[in-house]
């Protein structure tokens, strides 16, 4: 099973901690952590998953493997920049949110395009037309995302 975790890549010392627990949770699941391979959320959550045992896979918007963050097991390079976003859901089975900024908000739309599910922890919410979407499973710790995920991926 593949989790994605998505958010932004600077945040604050909360966050950073939620996202650590989210990849830690990811890891003792059993699942593969993807993410776009950078800083931030991504590299809190992959240091949690490599803590915990874990694999990790970052889908790099650059052409080269450099600037992944350290706790990254398999890097590949895209060059795609944002485009990238698409093929770090596309790779999830469900994609766990963790706070975000706009980039995180165009990989959770690509994840409802492609009909996977989000879980999300502090993050983005979905109107139209003045009205909530419920299209996220909005959960408040990472020991709810992770069971959320996994009851949808599976």
């Amino acid at each position: 099973m593949y989790i994605g975790v998505i958010g932004s890549g600077q945040c604050d010392g909360e966050v950073a901690k939620i996202a650590y627990e989210v990849g830690g949770n990811i890891a003792k699941s059993g699942a593969i952590l993807v993410c776009g391979g950078l800083g931030g959320v991504m590299e809190a959550a992959c240091k949690g998953a490599k803590d915990a045992g874990g694999l990790t896979v970052g889908i790099l918007p650059s052409k080269t493997r450099k600037y992944a963050n350290p706790f990254i097991d398999v890097a590949i390079p895209t060059g795609m920049a944002e485009a990238r976003n698409a093929l770090v859901v596309g790779t999830s089975d469900v994609v766990i949110a963790v706070g975000g900024e706009f980039g995180t908000l165009s990989e959770i739309g690509l994840a409802l395009k492609m009909k996977k599910p989000v879980v999300g922890i502090d993050t983005w919410e979905l109107s139209k037309k003045g009205k909530p979407i419920e299209s996220i499973i909005l959960v408040r710790d990472p020991s709810d995302a992770i069971k959320e995920a996994l009851r949808f991926a599976r």
